[in-house]
């Protein structure tokens, strides 16, 4: 999981990630490759972002909320967008496997 929070961590600082409101504008442009949705995220926004995601064929991966914050050096995010598609290929092999 290490792995995984650094890569969060380096995306973040490249500024190929979206956070907040803005997760569902780049998932509408089309510009997202990967979403992260945190594990103890709402039931209203996990079904929304997850409809999102299957409606533009994003995958999604779950982390847990610590993680995503510690990792992106924010406070309280639900879900983060990846815009990059090589950082989202190496995030979701960390995270699946």
């Amino acid at each position: 999981m290490n792995n995984a929070m650094g890569i969060l961590g380096l995306s973040a600082r490249a500024r190929k990630i979206a956070t907040g409101e803005t997760v569902m504008k780049q998932l509408r442009s089309g510009k997202v490759k990967l979403v992260i949705l945190s594990k103890d995220m709402g039931d209203n926004g996990k079904k929304k972002l997850l409809d999102k995601c299957s409606f533009y064929h994003v995958p999604y991966v779950f982390m847990e909320c610590d993680e995503i914050n510690q990792a992106i050096g924010d406070r309280n995010r639900k879900s983060v967008a990846i815009l990059d598609e090589g950082f989202a290929q190496k995030l979701q092999t960390c995270l699946k496997g």
